[in-house]
C-alpha cells in the first residue's frame, strides 16, 4: 500500500495532485502546528498581470501557533468574494471555464469559519475535477501519537503502508532506516513540473492546479502524469512549493 502523508493546502499545486495520484491512502496532516506564510491559506492563480496571491485571512494572533485544524478563519473579511472575482476575472477567457469555475465557486459560497473545512471541501471538488477517486483520512481521527518520524512510522503501520513518498522538507529529519526495519520503502518526491498551454506568453509553473484545470479540463490528470512520480527520485528545486 502507497501512502503519503501531507499538511493541507488550499488550492494546492500541481506537485501536490500528483503524490495524491500515487498514493492508495492520503492523510492529511491536519493536528501539526500551522506555519504563518505557508500553503495551508493560500496559494497562486495566473492572471493577465502575472501570479498573484488568493490568501484566506486566518486569525492566529495570540495563540501561539495552533494545530492546523484549530486555525479559525477571520469571518469579518470578504474573502469569498474577492477570490471569486479573482477567478473568474482571470480565467473567464479559458476554455474550460464553464466547467471548473463553478465547482469552485459552489465551495465558496458557504460560509467557513475553521481553515480545515475549508481545505478539505476544496480538495474534494478539486480530486473530482480531476476525476480522481476520494481516498483522504485525517490524522488526527487515526489515533497515533509521536512526533516526526516516530509519527509517521506509526501511520505506516496502522494503515499497512509498504511504501511511503515524502518531499525535501523531510529531509532534515527523517530516518530512513526505520522505515526500512518495518519494511517500507521511501521514495522521494523529485516532481518534475511539467508545461502545459497557458493562455498569455511563456509559461509559468509552480501555479495553483486550477491554473491547469481551467486551461485543460479533463486533460489534466493526464498532463500531471507526464512526469508522474513512480519511483525514488532527486530532489526537487528548493524554491518549489511543499
Amino acid at each position: 500500500m502507497k501512502l503519503v502523508v501531507l499538511q493541507p493546502s488550499y488550492l494546492p499545486w500541481l506537485g501536490f495532485f500528483d503524490q495524491y495520484d500515487w498514493s492508495d491512502t492520503f492523510v492529511l496532516y491536519d493536528d501539526v502546528q500551522y506555519d504563518k506564510n505557508g500553503w495551508r491559506n493560500r496559494n497562486r492563480i495566473l492572471t493577465a498581470n502575472g501570479p498573484a496571491w488568493l490568501t484566506v485571512p486566518v486569525r492566529i494572533s495570540g495563540q501561539n501557533f495552533p494545530p492546523i485544524l484549530e486555525v479559525a478563519i477571520d469571518t469579518t473579511k470578504d474573502w469569498r468574494r474577492k477570490h471569486k472575482l479573482s477567478l473568474e476575472q482571470a480565467y473567464r477567457k479559458a476554455p474550460f471555464y464553464s466547467t471548473v469555475y463553478p465547482a469552485l465557486a459552489a465551495v465558496l459560497d458557504q460560509e467557513w469559519d475553521k481553515l480545515l473545512d475549508l481545505d478539505i471541501a476544496m480538495l474534494r471538488a478539486l480530486v473530482g475535477l480531476l476525476g480522481m477517486e476520494w481516498k483522504v483520512l485525517r490524522s488526527s481521527e487515526l489515533g497515533v501519537a509521536g512526533q516526526r518520524t516516530d509519527r509517521l512510522i506509526g501511520l505506516c503501520r496502522k494503515l499497512g503502508a509498504t511504501e511511503y513518498l515524502t518531499g525535501d522538507a523531510a529531509r532534515s529529519y527523517l530516518d530512513e532506516s526505520a522505515f526500512r526495519d518495518l519494511g517500507v520503502q521511501v521514495h522521494w518526491h523529485g516532481y518534475v513540473h511539467p508545461e502545459y498551454r497557458q493562455r498569455n506568453g511563456d509559461f509559468v509553473p509552480y501555479m495553483s492546479v486550477v491554473d491547469l484545470l481551467f486551461h485543460h479540463g479533463p486533460e489534466s490528470r493526464g498532463i500531471l502524469r507526464r512526469t508522474h512520480t513512480g519511483t525514488s527520485q532527486e530532489s526537487s528545486p528548493a524554491a518549489t512549493p511543499l
